[in-house]
């Protein structure tokens, strides 16, 4: 099974925008491309929401759920009190009715189960000895950061389940102990609890899942007919999904516990930073709400859009007025959240130094610290390194001193002239060869440079080339011109319209010179092979002359020997025979 996030690899674009905004830096880059490393994160789907290419995603169990309706169970549906900003103007019984049409047994608020957890975390303040630090164990990316990466922290999460874990105690007591109950909601989270417990919670589902559910089954949610709620309709419960809702849950009107809220893991992050305290305190105990996503949520990693009105639909949807539903289920307490911190590397201070050497760091003022690799430190992004985290080309000052380098060398040692221009024409950068061909050699050893130059006064045979390249963008080749006492090939081409253009200047004067007396080469043998041709046509024709006068001469002595003589009765053979 993936994780609840994961990354499609052949969509991911090198832009770590990821690990820049990863709380936990739970990101390896390969080969230029974001993976998740699924043992290091906490589904908080921080990702999921920066991704600018939408290569990160929530993993979908929807052949999971449709699997598990069709097996005949008694399924019910768990909806997260944040549905009011998702479906703008949707009732929770317009989502019963839906569900039921698509095969739920029942349906019901998420809200009751957070009704239920406040009341015994009320119970717990009233029956236990103070604590001198409770935290909230409602959200279940911040349950797992603590757990990880502040596992000190951990004793004083309170010993209660989540909402939804509560909840399906709750539909389990009330509708029998066989229903399988399915979460929808915004959360990525939600999937590790019923990952790791599928027996308290069947799947976890986000309300985008449940848009394409009914949506398959050609269901309208406009014009769904309302349905039952099991447990019936939920109360100030449906706070629980905006930032500091929880915490009005639990206000009594006293001054006896000091309740702190506190939403995004950066802020949970600096608000546990210190020693935690003992545990029991005499002195005034605080409550820690606290929320993964800021704001609440109804910013999670599966909403629509910004929180803002999400915020508002919630609030206005929810109730001031306390739940009349008996909240209190049996074994309410008993919650375990183990510590699992995460193991840093240890890594040398000799290693630490190689490695800042391989993206050109040498010195402590090398490290810029600028965090657009998306670690905070380049120390930090070297140690990212030797974990095999992250990638050389992350560092984008490494990237550019290596650019910058690269085309240093390719403009001071390309065998030909090569000029820079700016906008107005003057020169930005060239090299030696350049200021070979223009005649200004004295000035660039002198200064380096002929930058700020006029191309024009230097090149007037070619000026409204590169008035062409930097007005129109246009591209130019001319082969053999004359500029001063050479020949020429040019090439003059726009960098960025309006900006800048270049040129490349290629001396053929000597490839001239070659051509020339490769062509009177060719001249000379071939005359002297029309000489050698007409030569053997006169010997030939001398000797064709001379065998037509031998043979003629034979011929003619022949004839002279026959002429006149008789065979005397004899035959032809007889005469030649002697």
């Amino acid at each position: 099974m993936t994780s609840p996030v994961y990354t499609i690899k052949n969509e991911c674009q090198d832009c770590y925008k990821c690990v820049r905004h990863c709380p936990v830096k739970a990101i390896r880059i390969e080969n230029g491309a974001a993976s998740v490393i699924a043992e290091s994160c906490v589904s908080c789907g921080e990702c999921v929401k920066v991704c600018p290419v939408h290569a990160k995603k929530i993993r979908s169990d929807l052949g999971r759920l449709q699997a598990l309706l069709a097996s005949g169970a008694k399924v019910y549906a768990s909806i997260a009190p944040s549905f009011a900003g998702y479906f703008p103007g949707v009732t929770i019984e317009q989502l019963s009715g839906a569900l039921e049409a698509v095969g739920f047994a029942g349906v019901s608020e998420t809200a009751h189960g957070a009704e239920s957890v406040s009341a015994h975390v009320a119970k717990l303040y009233r029956e236990v000895p103070r604590w001198s630090v409770m935290i909230s164990s409602a959200c279940p990316a911040c349950v797992d950061f603590i757990r990880k990466y502040k596992s000190e922290w951990t004793p004083y999460i309170s010993p209660l389940p989540s909402p939804v874990k509560a909840h399906v105690k709750l539909l389990k007591e009330k509708c029998g102990s066989d229903v399988k109950v399915v979460f929808f909601g915004p959360c990525a989270a939600k999937k590790n609890e019923a990952d790791r417990a599928p027996d308290a919670l069947a799947l976890a589902l986000t309300f985008a899942d449940l848009e394409e559910l009914l949506t398959a089954r050609g269901l309208s949610l406009a014009a769904a007919k309302a349905g039952e709620l099991a447990l019936g309709p939920a109360a100030e419960g449906r706070f629980y999904s905006v930032e500091g809702g929880m915490n009005d849950t639990l206000r009594d009107g006293t001054d006896r516990i000091r309740y702190i809220s506190v939403s995004g893991l950066e802020g949970l992050d600096r608000l546990l930073s210190m020693p935690p305290p003992p545990k029991k305190s005499d002195t005034r105990p605080i409550f820690i709400e606290c929320l993964a996503c800021p704001g609440g949520c109804v910013n999670g990693p599966a909403m629509k859009g910004g929180c803002t009105l999400a915020t508002l639909l919630v609030t206005d949807a929810a109730s001031p007025i306390r739940s009349s539903v008996d909240r209190c289920f049996s074994h309410c307490g008993g919650a375990n959240y183990p510590a699992e911190p995460q193991r840093e590397s240890a890594h040398t201070e000799i290693e630490i130094a190689e490695a800042l050497a391989r993206i050109g760091k040498y010195r402590k003022s090398d490290e810029l610290n600028c965090g657009a690799c998306g670690y905070a430190s380049c120390r930090d992004f070297a140690k990212a390194m030797l974990d095999g985290k992250a990638e050389e080309n992350m560092c984008h000052t490494y990237l550019k001193h290596n650019f910058e380098r690269t085309s240093n060398a390719l403009i001071k040692y390309i065998p030909a002239g090569v000029v820079l221009v700016g906008a107005g024409g003057t020169i930005l950068e060239c090299n030696r060869q350049f200021a070979e061909l223009v005649g200004a050699t004295g000035e660039f050893d002198a200064l380096g440079s002929l930058e700020g130059l006029d191309i024009a006064a230097l090149l007037p045979e070619f000026a409204s080339l590169f008035t062409g390249a930097l007005e129109h963008g246009s591209e130019t080749e001319k082969f053999r011109q004359p500029l001063k006492d050479r020949l020429v090939n040019v090439s003059v081409f726009s960098i960025a319209k309006g900006e800048s253009a270049g040129a490349v200047i290629q001396d053929v004067t000597r490839n001239e010179i070659h051509r020339e007396q490769v062509a009177a080469k060719a001249r000379e043998v071939i005359q002297k092979n029309v000489k050698t041709v007409q030569e053997v046509a006169r010997l030939f024709g001398e000797h064709i002359a001379e065998t037509e006068i031998m043979l003629n001469e034979i011929a003619g002595t022949y004839e002279s020997k026959t002429v006149g003589v008789s065979y005397n009765g004899g035959d032809s053979e007889d005469y030649l025979n002697g």
